[in-house]
């Protein structure tokens, strides 16, 4: 382990079946009003959102509900929501829904008593958290993000066509968070699947960085395999518990920020899907298999070594016989097999990406240096035509 870190993590977790019976005595450490965010109404159709309702009543709480969080937040929805929360002075943003919901909760949690734009000051200028920071807890019903246990907020800009992530502090992260994998059953099977990927990808855009013998990568490998193995199971029996929940569990340990520990980190595989989620409104998940593969092919030469190496530990090739190239080349190739067995989108197009968007793509990929290359714009406008099978 190379570097100095320091690692804390405040998120209180609540695991299982019987975790929702914890929301009650949450809810006593705050105040009456509780504001309420959910997505498109699949928490209503399924009954969660009734349970969760119930709960508050019982406690006494006053709720200020906030529904319509889209799978790509924008900044106009992020100030809506600031305007519920400021007007009446919530005590606590209780977030039900996936990573969307809960990155948005965070936005509002930190932007609703912003006196400046929280747009610029906070995901443009990227600049500390001066201000009241409203209380999140929430209650995940589809898993990728982890945003259950971490300070990261995502706000997608359709005006400016930019899709940006800020990492916040301790204080922004979940008070707490409540994990019941069956909460997770009725997610479509695409959403489950891009679920599935975003959480791959996390841990790899962590993975593939350094080169020393460090302890993160070990864990790293362990959580990849796990996503590997209940992977298949999940996407032939969604209602499978076992897989459901070591799959949600990894989740939450992929972004938490353990195995960033020691480690530089890539994000560039990031960078480039939320290109195309800013100019598309594509699935998250989605976004970042589709880049995945010519990205990581192209970096591949600069981190051979390591390339190599999740051929072998991950993947379970016998690459005893084999150079560092082949290695490398083998583990991505059952990395693709696996992608397309589970069945995450491999083009752009199928996303709507065409070719007179590539420009704008690489005028809204940030381009980062923790990995083995750093891209130069001709290079992100080369990996953007190959996921497109643009000659």
């Amino acid at each position: 382990m190379l570097g100095n870190f320091k690692y804390s993590n405040p998120t209180k977790i609540y695991f299982g079946e019987d975790a929702l019976s914890n929301l009650k005595d949450e809810l006593a450490n705050y105040g009456p009003k509780v504001m309420l965010t959910y997505g498109g109404g699949s928490v209503k159709k399924n009954g969660i959102y009734d349970q969760v309702i119930g709960i508050l009543k019982e406690a006494g709480k006053e709720v200020f509900e906030d529904p319509g969080v889209m799978s790509n937040p924008t900044v106009e929805k992020l100030r809506e929501g600031c305007k519920i929360a400021r007007e009446n002075d919530v005590d606590l943003i209780l977030a039900v829904g996936g990573g969307s919901t809960i990155d948005y909760s965070k936005g509002v949690s930190v932007s609703a008593w912003c006196d400046k734009d929280p747009w610029e000051k906070y995901y443009r200028r990227m600049e500390e958290v001066d201000n009241r920071i409203i209380p999140v807890g929430s209650i995940l019903t589809m898993v990728g993000t982890g945003s259950e246990m971490n300070g990261g907020s995502v706000i997608t800009n359709n005006d400016e066509k930019v899709k940006i992530g800020r990492v916040f502090g301790d204080d922004v992260m979940p008070k707490f968070s409540i994990l019941n994998p069956k909460f997770t059953f009725t997610v479509p099977k695409y959403q489950m699947v891009a679920g599935i990927y975003d959480i791959f990808n996390h841990i790899c855009e962590q993975y593939f960085s350094g080169d020393d013998d460090n302890t993160s990568d070990y864990l790293a490998e362990g959580l990849m395999r796990s996503v590997i193995h209940s992977s298949l199971i999940a996407v032939k029996n969604q209602e499978d518990y076992e897989a459901r929940s070591n799959l949600m569990w990894c989740a939450t340990w992929a972004l938490n920020t353990l195995i960033s520990k020691g480690k530089p980190g890539d994000w560039e595989v990031h960078m480039l899907g939320q290109a195309i989620g800013a100019l598309t409104d594509a699935t998250h998940g989605m976004t970042l298999a589709a880049v995945s593969l010519p990205y990581y092919r192209h970096i591949m030469p600069y981190g051979l070594h390591k390339f190599a190496r999740f051929a072998k530990e991950v993947w379970g090739i016998r690459t005893e016989d084999m150079s560092e190239q082949e290695a490398a080349e083998a583990g991505l190739d059952a990395m693709e097999e696996w992608m397309k067995e589970i069945g995450v989108v491999l083009d752009a197009k199928t996303l709507g990406v065409t070719e007179d968007m590539i420009e704008d793509l690489a005028d809204a990929t940030f381009v980062f240096d923790g990995g083995y290359k750093t891209l130069t714009r001709d290079e992100v406008i080369e990996i953007f035509k190959e996921c497109c099978a643009i000659e």
